[in-house]
């Protein structure tokens, strides 16, 4: 691959290992800068040596890179919000008891099924000068309003650290909140609550205040729940009020990520504002005031749409583009990406951890370079089937490229994306034109009845036809199973192999086919370690007791609760069974005695009848068992005791007191989460 050839893509490259190594390694920040220091020295005196010898050397290039490796770090170190001495979690007396909690809300997130929910900024606590950002979740009330962006409350309650995952390959939605720079939350009530009248009029306060203007004004209009949700997601770029079961058929019909504001969406922007600007004169000044409404009209775009990796990815690229159109040079597209990505990640280096930002740029990568492949593998003449030929091209190109990625988070493919995104963009390119008109003149409350009633029936349309895609589940590919090692070897597949087909030469080919051979001893070996394990596991299920016993790579689940298929209970324990490459064989009801590699499990239920004629070394309580659990323990003796969900909290404080007594490991899954034997 030519591109990298180029020096700035090796510069990129040391620098993202950078933020990488400083994410994972909690890096001290004194150690990176006195590391950057010496890398400075360093390259100083190598880039003097180099221009009085009139030439670059290895040692040139391996101190150039080390700079930057260390440019990374220090970057990821001072925008980790940690640093800052008076931030919350570097006070561990903070999580311990309740304290007076002065907060700024600045974003507004999907609400739970119990909760209220925001980002807020921390000002004050105790009437202490404090920072850091957290999630505030606030109970759901009948007469609770939902505040807006720029509210300031006073909250007297404890700050609690992100939850761990409580079931085993659970996503982490801990470790997520923390590449956000959040590392706690508060649960309150509204009775906790004093609202501070003044509002703090920052730029959320204004973009969210837009946002409420332009979806009361159109809801007022009449506008339908459902299509206004999706256009607020389109043009906005706020997806809270899409319910899950729209959500899922683009999910199922490969389109989920036309609802996130995207380079698709920001390219629509571009294009319009250009052929609006097209009256101006092209000399220099209308070439200067072209170039500022572009840029300006990007960039109120980005924030409008809440400055979301993706968007901020798309503006900075746009962004380029248009000073390439000032100048009236053409531009290089892999630098534009690649000097978009530095600056962004210069300036937010937890972007790099953010699902869509590594799509986006994966995505947007495989378009530039496969994308021109394969649309010379036909040329058609007609103009209206080389538009379609293109979009066909550009949705196989950016699924190619991001579908190792989208199997290792998702663990699903859309077999139907292509006819998704041949009938959808061509209809997107209308709903935006027609959308962004709407929404200025909703914002003036001057929208005609005629143009909403034609954005609302494309939306209605679209939506139908997302639908009728989405029913078709046989082209939905659900569980794929693949480890972080194998997504590895996957990419090294596909650059192997398009580099091969670019210009086949024998070393090209050797390398291509070891990479596969690779994946296959990868995938092998994975299963073969799989095979050999046995685990015996007691999830954490909110008042429900839920046992899977796994032998080697099938699983017999063991329950006496109905679990639905698209239930939380039934997703959960599905992605412990695809991260496994396990079956789920078969489903039991719940006994008192078994049997795992020569350990005796008792389980006590609500009946609290019991066998103690073997001694168990494990007893599993379930149902809140009114027992002695001292006088239990003269018979049976366990080792460990296990309470799981489905307990009462109580019942289940009171039996960690005995146990402590008695000197028996006790495991609540509450605190700690699910229980595994193996």
């Amino acid at each position: 691959m030519k591109v990298l050839k180029f020096p700035v893509v090796r510069i990129t490259i040391w620098f993202i290992a950078g933020i990488i190594t400083a994410y994972y390694s909690k890096i001290n920040g004194t150690l990176g800068f006195v590391l950057l220091g010496l890398s400075c020295s360093v390259f100083a005196i190598l880039f003097l040596k180099a221009n009085k010898e009139y030439q670059t050397k290895p040692l040139f290039a391996i101190g150039l890179y080390s700079l930057f490796f260390c440019i990374g770090m220090t970057t990821t170190i001072v925008h980790n919000d940690t640093f800052q001495k008076n931030h919350y979690k570097n006070n561990s007396a903070l999580f311990e008891s309740v304290h007076t909690i002065q907060i700024l809300l600045r974003e507004k997130l999907k609400n739970t099924a119990n909760n209220i929910r925001y980002i807020a900024e921390i000002k004050q606590i105790d009437h202490k000068e404090t920072s850091g950002k957290i999630l505030l979740n606030l109970k759901k009330e009948p007469l609770l309003k939902e505040f807006i962006p720029g509210t300031q409350l006073e909250i007297k309650e404890q700050l609690v650290l992100n939850f761990k995952p409580n079931n085993p390959d659970q996503f982490d939605y801990g470790n997520y909140l923390e590449s956000k720079g959040i590392y706690a939350q508060i649960f309150a009530e509204t009775s906790q609550l004093k609202i501070n009248t003044e509002i703090k009029k920052n730029i959320w306060h204004y973009t969210s205040a837009f946002r409420n203007t332009i979806i009361t004004n159109l809801t007022k209009s009449g506008f339908k729940k459902e299509e206004l949700a999706v256009v607020v997601a389109l043009i906005l770029g706020q997806q809270q009020d899409i319910s899950p079961e729209v959500l899922r058929d683009y999910q199922y019909a490969g389109a989920v990520h036309i609802l996130s504001v995207s380079g698709l969406h920001v390219g629509f922007i571009l294009l319009l504002i250009t052929f609006l600007l097209k009256p101006l004169p092209k000399n220099r000044f209308g070439n200067l005031i072209r170039f500022v409404i572009i840029l300006l009209s990007l960039w109120v775009f980005a924030l409008i749409a809440g400055l979301a990796p993706s968007v901020v990815r798309s503006a900075t690229m746009f962004s380029f583009l248009a000073i390439g159109m000032l100048l009236n040079r053409e531009t290089n597209m892999y630098h534009t990406t690649l000097a978009s990505l530095f600056l962004i990640l210069l300036a937010e280096p937890l972007f790099l951890f953010d699902i869509g930002f590594q799509l986006s740029y994966i995505a947007l990568f495989f378009i530039l370079w496969l994308q021109p492949k394969l649309k010379t593998l036909w040329q058609p003449k007609n103009k209206i089937i080389i538009y379609f030929w293109d979009i066909l091209t550009v949705s196989f190109a950016a699924q190619i490229g991001a579908f190792p990625l989208s199997i290792y988070y998702f663990h699903q493919f859309p077999g139907l994306f292509f006819v998704t995104n041949l009938v959808l963009i061509p209809c997107l390119s209308i709903i935006m034109a027609l959308g962004v008109l709407l929404m200025i003149l909703a914002y003036f409350d001057s929208a005609p009845q005629f143009l909403s009633q034609v954005v609302e029936f494309f939306i209605t349309v679209m939506n139908s036809f997302i639908k009728w895609i989405a029913s078709i589940e046989s082209f939905v590919i659900k569980d794929i199973p693949l480890s972080f090692s194998l997504l590895i070897v996957c990419y090294l597949i596909l650059f192997s192999w398009i580099i091969w087909a670019e210009k086949p030469t024998f070393g090209k080919a050797a390398f291509a086919l070891s990479s596969v051979i690779l994946f296959q001893g990868l995938f092998i070996t994975t299963h073969w370690t799989e095979e050999n394990k046995t685990e015996y596991i007691v999830f954490n299920i909110s008042k429900k007791s839920v046992i899977a016993e796994r032998i080697g790579k099938d699983i017999t689940l063991f329950t006496n609760e109905h679990l639905s298929e698209n239930g939380f209970e039934k997703k959960m324990i599905q992605s412990y069974v695809t991260a496994h490459f396990c079956t789920l064989k078969a489903l039991k009801k719940l006994k008192n005695n078994y049997f795992f590699n020569n350990s005796k499990i008792l389980i006590v239920d609500k009946s609290g009848i019991y066998n103690t004629s073997i001694p168990a070394d494990i007893l599993i309580l379930r149902e809140s068992p009114k027992i002695n659990l001292e006088r239990l323990f003269l018979t049976i003796k366990p080792k460990v005791v296990i309470a799981d969900a489905s307990n009462y909290k109580s019942y289940v404080a009171a039996w960690k007191r005995t146990c402590s007594n008695k000197k028996i490991l006790f495991h609540s899954t509450y605190e700690k989460g699910f229980y595994k034997l193996d």
